[in-house]
């Protein structure tokens, strides 16, 4: 018996009924996107790899997936290369591309390539897969949706606030209660600084960034791996320690950071959005937390991530403010702020909590049964009909027996049949029947659309 396919770990397929779930996040996601004004682009999957390289710390370009170059791309290769096993050196011969590990940089790229053709501030969105070679787990895939919308070419903190009311909007309609988290870069830049250990600002960040996931003992036992001194790490609990409203937690900061202007100026931005924010009266609350750091080198001020409060899952939305990520491609003092909502994790949040309206799984609204060949012309152009007035409806296409024509409208969940014989054909109506209740009327077409029109 030959062995059934499979997919790789890490990916999903989708079924029909899925996809209508899927889509409908993502119709939600871009119908804020666009009443915020922004435009869409595409990317390709695959980058080359001095493009990615470099831009998400040594942890996220070990999650880089490598395309092995086309042709026979071992030829020419020094054969000691080979007898060594260097996987990292081997790979940066034999490969040149990769697939995109997120929405960001490829992003970057685009702006630098096509200056000359954009009017900035531009404010783009985009929805699109990205890869990454992690260990699948519960709401952690190696492929997966992403949906980003960033503002490059302005520095104001009005596009910070902007993100948030989006974030607020896009939940709200989605139904799903979330609680935005807010740091600064800058402030965990004060904080290097202030425990002496200022050139160690990656370190830092990578490890308090698993706070949530591994625990405080585990973060301080990691920050000594990377060699921080045992006084530094001392100092940092405190800090990570503090409690009370954002007012207070950014009062008690700024006494703490009183020497470092860098960590300051973090605490005079995030002041100013918070204040912007809470002059918007937004459902969604929104809470300074000095433990996240997001560990993507690339961010310079602010940051953001979004948890769902009913559901046990890793953040939903995330993302930041980076002063000059266009530099790395040549364009320099080009500031950019974004954020990213991870369609494959609120997908599963919306599972768990069955949030999904009736309307957003219904594909077909009527079938019209088949009765033969006159009668199925004579369906087509009722169909035609329902259709110009945007009735999701279908014929079936076989003149099949009756009951294997109803039992097809039930499985698929189609909620109305339409039942046109030669009875019907003379007298221009329509014998609708409802599925669920299973009670018959006879309606004329005008009342089918009237009915069944959202």
């Amino acid at each position: 018996m030959a062995q059934k396919p499979s997919i790789p770990k890490g990916t999903r397929d989708f079924s029909p009924d899925e996809m209508l779930r899927r889509n409908y996040i993502f119709d939600t996601i871009r119908s804020v996107f666009q009443h915020y004004g922004y435009m869409p682009i595409e990317t390709p999957s695959m980058e080359n790899l001095d493009t990615l390289l470099g831009k998400y710390g040594e942890e996220g370009d070990k999650l880089l997936f490598r395309v092995l170059n086309s042709g026979d791309f071992l030829s020419g290769l020094d054969k000691g290369l080979l007898e060594k096993a260097d996987s990292q050196v081997l790979s940066s011969k034999i490969c040149e591309k990769g697939l995109r590990y997120d929405l960001t940089v490829p992003f970057a790229r685009f702006v630098v390539q096509h200056q000359s053709e954009i009017a900035f501030p531009f404010k783009r969105y985009q929805i699109q897969p990205v890869w990454r070679a992690d260990r699948p787990q519960k709401g952690r895939y190696r492929e997966f949706y992403q949906c980003d919308v960033d503002v490059v070419g302005s520095d104001s903190l009005l596009n910070e606030v902007e993100l948030i009311q989006i974030v607020d909007e896009v939940y709200r309609r989605l139904n799903i209660r979330v609680l935005v988290k807010i740091n600064n870069r800058k402030i965990l830049a004060g904080i290097a600084e202030t425990i002496g250990e200022a050139d160690r600002m990656v370190d830092i960040t990578v490890a308090i960034d698993k706070l949530d996931k591994i625990g405080l003992e585990n973060v301080n036992k990691e920050l000594e791996e990377r060699g921080l001194s045992v006084k530094a790490i001392e100092n940092l609990q405190p800090i990570l320690a503090l409690k009370g409203d954002n007012s207070q937690k950014l009062a008690d900061l700024k006494q703490i950071l009183k020497d470092s202007p860098t960590g300051l100026k973090g605490i005079e931005e995030i002041t100013a959005v918070m204040d912007m924010v809470a002059g918007l009266e937004l459902k969604t609350p929104v809470e300074l937390d000095l433990t996240l750091a997001r560990g993507l080198n690339y961010y310079t001020g602010a940051i953001f991530e979004v948890k769902a409060l009913d559901v046990v899952i890793g953040s939903i939305t995330g993302g930041g403010r980076y002063d000059d990520l266009t530099g790395i491609f040549g364009l320099k003092g080009v500031s950019g702020v974004g954020i990213s909502f991870g369609a494959d994790r609120i997908f599963d949040v919306m599972n768990q909590l069955n949030l999904y309206p009736e309307t957003a799984t219904v594909s077909t609204q009527l079938m019209f049964v088949n009765f033969g060949e006159m009668e199925a012309l004579y369906c087509l152009k009722l169909a035609s009909i329902l259709r110009s007035n945007g009735i999701l409806c279908e014929l079936y296409p076989d003149n099949a027996k009756l009951k294997k024509q109803m039992a097809y409208a039930d499985r698929k969940g189609i909620p109305f049949v339409a039942v046109v014989g030669e009875e019907e054909m003379q007298k221009g109506l329509i014998s609708l029947k409802n599925m669920q209740s299973g009670e018959q009327t006879t309606v004329t077409v005008e009342q089918v659309v009237a009915k069944l029109k959202v």
